[in-house]
């Protein structure tokens, strides 16, 4: 696939995480050169002033890149190389009712775990299922690379509509941003760590991480985090929630010390603990909406207005914009650097079923990924994830089947809701909330 210079789509150009994308671009321009960049949202308002700001930033550190925005999918999809997609569906204003519908009743209300994941999820299916069939009708051969959440559910759904499309690699910043804040805590670069990892997305552990000595580092980490806490690498650009979450990874080394957890784990493995501790008027979403969402925007306007970038603060997460690019460097380049991502199991993680679209270490090159295999895995872990995988599977099923009873089931077996009065309740209220985004359930 090497070429001179690169065309690529960033679909979800609205998104507040776009800035850190196009800087990403041009910090990298020496890995990944570039023809064209275009921005590609539904909601043109929202769209116009980060590609305000984008006209700025490529004029003024990448001027011979022809960068663009539209909401013209033609136009947006013809001879693209890559797809950056990290799409939204119903925006804000539905995550905020992911999150404060549950929570009323109840039940954890989360962006992508439970209920509020479980709505996001049939929500992000059909768009991103459109999303595909429109970039292979003008560019069949384009690497599509999602960051779309709930990630785990919108590559099972992806792997059951396109079993046979080899060109779309589901990823989340999540292991990586975990990979910089063990780097930050040992003091220590992370980028040449192999490490190892298994489960789901926003459900899985590390196992082991070798150094560039082929030292395994989990043991430092551990004891480390279990004397001194652990913080996110960018602490300081974190909103307080993101710092509880963070600290929760000594609770869940104290109680499960075998392997380094994802995050998320803690609302799985402590649901009525994490429920306490959620404010059912005043949720993450809501944090968001007063906080990244104002700071990013009025940034790109300030930015547009002044023409300038160069005293930008822009840029919320660096990992989210670096990873997207070294992927997308290492398919095109050949390079087969290690990255974590969702590829159908297959005898990955030998003891769960082979269609499960697990989370593992891969290198990525040419021919899309190769991963690595981890065994089986114990008992716990083994159940823990295959109840996880039930769940999504069952999402996905009720989504493209439009079955009531499956989105029950699913609903009742995932963790933070587990009974069934309560799943039914949630479930009839979500769907009238979802009215015009949901299929039909019957």
């Amino acid at each position: 696939m090497f070429k001179e210079a690169y065309n690529i789509v960033i679909v979800g150009g609205g998104s507040t995480w776009t800035p850190g994308i196009l800087k990403a671009l041009t910090k990298h321009k020496e890995k990944l050169p570039l023809k064209k960049v275009t921005l590609y949202d539904i909601d043109k308002e929202r769209q116009e002033t980060i590609g305000e700001f984008g006209i700025v930033l490529f004029k003024e550190e990448y001027p011979e890149v022809e960068f663009s925005y539209t909401t013209d999918k033609k136009n947006a999809y013809t001879d693209v190389d890559f797809v950056f997609c990290q799409m939204r569906t119903g925006g804000y204003p539905m995550r905020e009712k992911d999150e404060h519908i549950p929570l009323s009743m109840g039940v954890i209300g989360q962006e992508t775990c439970g209920p509020g994941g479980f709505a996001y999820g049939i929500r992000s299916i059909k768009d991103m299922v459109e999303m595909v069939k429109d970039v292979r009708e003008y560019s069949p051969e384009a690497w599509i690379l999602n960051y779309t959440n709930p990630a785990a559910i919108v590559a099972y759904a992806l792997k059951k509509v396109f079993p046979d499309d080899k060109k779309i690699i589901n990823i989340c910043d999540q292991p990586v941003n975990l990979l910089r804040s063990y780097g930050r805590l040992l003091g220590r670069s992370y980028e040449n760590w192999e490490p190892v990892y298994f489960g789901l997305n926003h459900f899985g552990w590390f196992k082991n991480i070798y150094d560039e000595n082929g030292n395994d580092i989990v043991p430092e980490i551990k004891k480390i985090t279990s004397e001194k806490g652990f913080l996110p690498a960018d602490a300081e650009q974190r909103d307080q929630s993101w710092l509880d979450t963070y600290a929760m990874v000594e609770d869940m080394l104290k109680d499960f010390p075998d392997y380094l957890p994802n995050t998320y784990l803690q609302y799985y493995l402590y649901p009525e603990y994490k429920l306490k501790k959620l404010d059912p008027d005043y949720t993450r979403a809501n944090e968001v909406m007063d906080g990244r969402e104002k700071r990013v925007f009025a940034e790109c306007r300030r930015i547009a207005e002044n023409g300038t970038a160069k005293d930008s603060s822009v840029v919320h997460n660096d990992a989210h914009g670096d990873m997207i690019i070294e992927v997308a460097e290492s398919i095109a380049h050949n390079r087969h650097r290690y990255f974590i991502v969702m590829v159908e199991n297959n005898g990955l993680i030998e003891n769960l079923p082979d269609d499960a679209m697990v989370e593992v270490t891969a290198t990525l090159g040419i021919n899309g990924p190769r991963p690595y295999g981890v065994g089986k895995i114990e008992t716990f872990y083994k159940g823990l994830i295959e109840n996880q995988y039930a769940y999504e599977r069952l999402t996905v099923e009720a989504c493209l089947e439009g079955s009531y009873t499956k989105a029950l089931q699913a609903l009742t077996l995932n963790r933070t809701v587990v009974d069934a009065k309560k799943a039914r309740k949630v479930l009839d209220a979500l769907i009238e909330a979802n009215k015009g985004y949901w299929p039909e359930l019957s």
